[in-house]
């Protein structure tokens, strides 16, 4: 055997996969090729690729070998800061990344390769669906891709890149992820193409307006991320594993910042940033900022549901989930989207270890027709399911108001909260003083010669004596009611504290979450 022979054929195999004229191609559409895409995302020369030579055992389709070898995905692994992880990257150039048998085995490997080793696995979508010529195995194949996601669901971290098309069957690949990144422009995913809406419904829609990034990051909630660029969001995704632990068996990463050490002394803006007037909204985010390591917060599905904000963040170092109501939005009230949008952030933290850190200021579920029919019931049981279930530390901050099904479940002990603590003026009731007195008064109020001047009087005294935070401190139920300015000292406090946790449940096959 003429083994240098055999060394000069390897490196020609090499450079044919490369193919720089494919590559360009997808520069033309304003896209990165596959590779580049790793080379983007992966820290230098850490990229290690598996299965380079696979093609399909079916027919090449009247194509060279050069455009069919790897069938369409480039697969291995590589480290992000210094993070190993398992990635693979649909090339659109090849076959159109459409996934065929071999295809969804390259896949298969390693997402099971990523759950052997814990490691976090990232996909790059950009596949025209499933390969028609391969009839059933292509269905299959979506089969067994999503058959290990869920096996690997809560156990490792699950990324999707959608810098492409992801249709049909491949979108419940980033649907079964535990987060979803976007390139507005060229990033899409729909169950079915405008073509097939029209021919059915007579609806005519485009490609971006059906199944682009802006319409999943702000409408449907399937995807958590928009950027401009590939550059945007590949350095979006460094930032999120940043916060991540490598396995459900790890703790999350604890960056501890000088400049964020030194603002542990007290905070005077945080008294500022609350209106006087209950009713007057006011930017949560500047309570975060204010509260949480300076440049630490990371907002996810920051354009869904924003009536209630969502993201990672972290105190003194330590990497915790942030669940907080945005009052100028809808007044921080919980609907149908935010509630979804809760459950499964914080099933998320739960899975991966992050203690979570509520802000509460909401005066309850949003009330009407339209949420009631929509199932509001179920879709509100999520958020007392998913904070009950999770056993990582939980502290919920009562800044304002915390009224009705809202307290129960953002704040109440009873619910298994491990903290609760509240501003020397914050309210907690059933309902707004306002509302309560209109019930509890109706026929006083009616019978009065003045009914307004006792209106306000009732509301007044029922405020000073129930709905203030010492007559919940008085049955326990809050801990602590501290000074604005000492927050950031007392949540860290109460973090340090409960790190080492320990909570069993009932042993069960699993319970059966309100879907």
């Amino acid at each position: 055997m003429n083994l240098k022979k055999e060394i000069e054929k390897l490196n020609t195999k090499k450079q044919e996969l490369k193919n720089p004229e494919l590559a360009e191609k997808q520069h033309k559409k304003g896209k990165l090729s596959a590779k580049e895409r790793i080379d983007l995302l992966l820290d230098s020369n850490t990229f290690t690729e598996l299965d380079a030579f696979v093609e399909s055992r079916f027919s090449d389709f009247g194509m060279s070998q050069k455009k069919t070898s790897g069938d369409g995905v480039i697969t291995g692994f590589g480290k992000i800061q210094n993070q190993q992880v398992y990635i693979y990257s649909q090339d659109f150039s090849k076959i159109g990344g459409s996934l065929g048998e071999m295809h969804s085995k390259k896949i298969v490997k390693i997402i099971e390769l990523a759950q052997k080793t814990g490691c976090p696995v990232i996909g790059i979508i950009d596949s025209g669906g499933a390969r028609i010529q391969e009839g059933i195995s292509s269905l299959d194949g979506y089969a067994a891709i999503f058959k290990a996601m869920i096996n690997g669901s809560g156990v490792i971290p699950q990324i999707s890149i959608i810098v492409g098309p992801s249709a049909g069957g491949a979108s419940y690949a980033p649907g079964l992820s535990d987060f979803v990144f976007m390139v507005d422009g060229i990033g899409q995913m729909y169950i079915t193409g405008p073509e097939v809406i029209k021919s059915v419904t007579g609806e005519e829609i485009s490609f971006n307006n059906l199944g682009g990034a802006a319409t999943h990051c702000a409408k449907s909630g399937c995807s958590h991320f928009i950027f401009k660029n590939e550059q945007e969001c590949f350095n979006s995704v460094k930032k999120l594993l940043s916060f991540l632990p490598q396995n459900n068996l790890e703790d999350p990463p604890t960056r501890k910042d000088f400049i964020s050490e030194m603002l542990k002394t007290d905070n005077d803006k945080l008294i500022e940033i609350i209106p006087e007037q209950e009713e007057k909204g006011y930017e949560m985010k500047e309570i975060i900022y204010e509260i949480f390591d300076k440049n630490s917060f990371f907002e996810t599905s920051a354009n869904f549901a924003t009536n209630v904000i969502v993201g990672f963040a972290r105190l003194s170092g330590i990497t915790v989930g942030i669940v907080a109501n945005q009052t100028k939005l809808m007044a921080g009230t919980l609907d149908i989207d935010s509630s979804d949008k809760v459950a499964r952030f914080v099933r998320f933290c739960d899975c991966f270890n992050i203690p979570l850190i509520n802000l509460v200021d909401t005066p309850g579920y949003l009330p009407g027709s339209d949420q009631e029919h929509q199932g509001i019931i179920r879709h509100g049981a999520k958020v007392l399911y998913a904070y009950s279930e999770a056993s990582v530390p939980k502290i919920s901050l009562i800044l304002r108001k915390a009224y009705g099904g809202a307290y129960i479940a953002l704040a109440s002990r009873l619910l298994g909260y491990d903290k609760v603590i509240a501003w020397p003026f914050a309210k907690i009731a059933v309902m707004g003083p306002k509302q309560a007195v209109k019930i509890i008064y109706r026929k006083e109020i009616i019978a009065s010669d003045n009914p307004e001047e006792l209106e306000k009087q009732k509301t007044q005294e029922l405020t000073d004596k129930f709905l203030n935070p010492y007559q919940a401190a008085k049955l326990g139920q809050v801990d602590m009611i501290i000074d604005p300015k000492n927050t950031r000292e007392i949540l860290t406090k109460c973090l340090e504290s409960l790190l080492n946790k320990r909570e069993t449940r009932p042993p069960k096959k699993h319970g059966n979450m309100p879907l």
